[in-house]
């Protein structure tokens, strides 16, 4: 599900391997990447992190059976689940190590989530972005903490409700991304980002990090419970019961009224 190397620079790169689904987030990879994140925040080694992925996408959000089975379950297992969800994400936010973002193929949903819980994320120029969950009958929810703090809520709400795809230009304008260069260059411009810190005393980088993120929009406890509360409640509705249904189907969702040629 994730491949994990650290190279003899203290470089680590966490990989979603995932590829013949888009490394769309199942039970069993957000465990593998808590996990992982676990164990790189514990490396005092390590002193920079890119978080990149296999295959044609970056990442295509949640996986849709999982959804599926959480919506399906109790209400402690779709808490549990949540939880979970939300979990990862934050303890991504909050590795001590400066986070770096190799984004390409699509970054839809969670992918867009775990852009914005990098320091800085670099995209290839043909990528994909959407918050795509509205479309489904869901909402950006656990996601919303940090997707708001990346992008500041004018730029989130021109893209935060509509489902809508937009490229890596845009991206840059609203903030998901710091650049987004040709794919060739992709890997150098990942470096050039990764090169400063290895001249930084380590403690000193997690510190200002630290101290930067207590400045920042406030994602703590209570705020996560909120992200996971809004989670479930959608997850409860009868609109994510339609658009999850609409999917696996391979039929429009009730309430799409766009023309056949603009159905996807």
């Amino acid at each position: 599900m994730i491949d994990l190397s650290i190279d003899t620079r203290g470089v680590a790169t966490l990989t979603l391997a995932r590829p013949d689904k888009h490394n769309a987030l199942s039970q069993a990879l957000i465990d593998a990447l808590r996990g992982a994140t676990d164990n790189i925040a514990q490396h005092k080694e390590v002193r920079v992190v890119v978080l990149a992925a296999q295959g044609t996408s970056f990442c295509a959000g949640g996986d849709l059976g999982w959804m599926r089975a959480q919506m399906e379950g109790d209400a402690d297992a779709r808490r549990k689940a949540a939880a979970a969800l939300a979990d990862m994400l934050g303890a991504l936010n909050t590795l001590p190590q400066p986070v770096i973002g190799r984004i390409h193929g699509n970054a839809f949903g969670g992918g867009v989530g775990m852009a914005c819980v990098c320091d800085v994320a670099i995209a290839a120029d043909h990528a994909k972005f959407g918050l795509t969950e509205t479309k489904l009958g869901l909402i950006p929810a656990t996601i919303g903490p940090y997707v708001l703090a990346r992008m500041g809520e004018a730029h989130a709400r021109r893209v935060f409700m509509s489902g809508r795809v937009f490229d890596a230009a845009e991206a840059v304008r609203l903030g998901v991304v710091a650049k987004a260069v040709p794919t060739a260059a992709l890997d150098a411009a990942i470096e050039a980002e990764v090169a400063p810190y290895l001249a930084c005393a380590p403690g000193a980088v997690a510190a200002a990090k630290a101290f930067a993120r207590s400045l920042g929009p406030v994602i703590d406890r209570e705020t996560v419970d909120r992200s996971i509360d809004a989670l479930i409640t959608q997850w409860n509705s009868a609109e994510a019961a339609e658009g999850i249904s609409a999917f696996f189907e391979k039929r429009a969702s009730a309430w799409n009224v766009t023309s056949s040629d603009d159905k996807q």
